[in-house]
């Protein structure tokens, strides 16, 4: 099983990250972090790397009823999207996938949740152009 579902656009890297910000956002996520690795594998080790930003996105409702399932699920939340740059104007963007990340816990409701999450994620990725 894979742990995550991807997909490649033509664009350039800043207007991918708008595009799924806001395809994130119409599925319900709001973005709680950005994680410019590019820039920061640069401060802290002085080396080149390609464009390559982590954004933390979280679908509030989700999250709660996931907490209440699950006191502890907070430690893989939020759900990371990830938007690279294979090549000068071919981006790649991944998502994890929940249910993936989650098969370990065995907690019936979590799984629940996991699921509509994917689906929700899934439609993210499908529908970017």
């Amino acid at each position: 099983m894979s742990y995550y579902f991807s997909k490649s656009i033509r664009s350039t890297f800043s207007e991918a990250v708008n595009r799924v910000t806001e395809a994130l956002k119409r599925e319900g996520f709001g973005i709680l972090t950005e994680i410019d690795v590019k820039e920061t594998l640069r401060k802290k080790l002085d080396v080149d790397f390609r464009q390559y930003k982590i954004l933390g996105a979280c679908n509030p409702p989700f999250a709660y009823k996931a907490l209440q399932a699950e006191p502890k699920i907070g430690t893989m939340l939020p759900c990371n999207v990830i938007v690279q740059e294979l090549e000068e104007g071919l981006i790649e963007v991944s998502a994890i996938d929940p249910i993936a990340s989650m098969q370990a816990i065995r907690n019936v409701e979590l799984g629940s949740i996991a699921g509509q999450i994917q689906t929700k994620l899934k439609n993210v990725i499908e529908n970017l152009s």
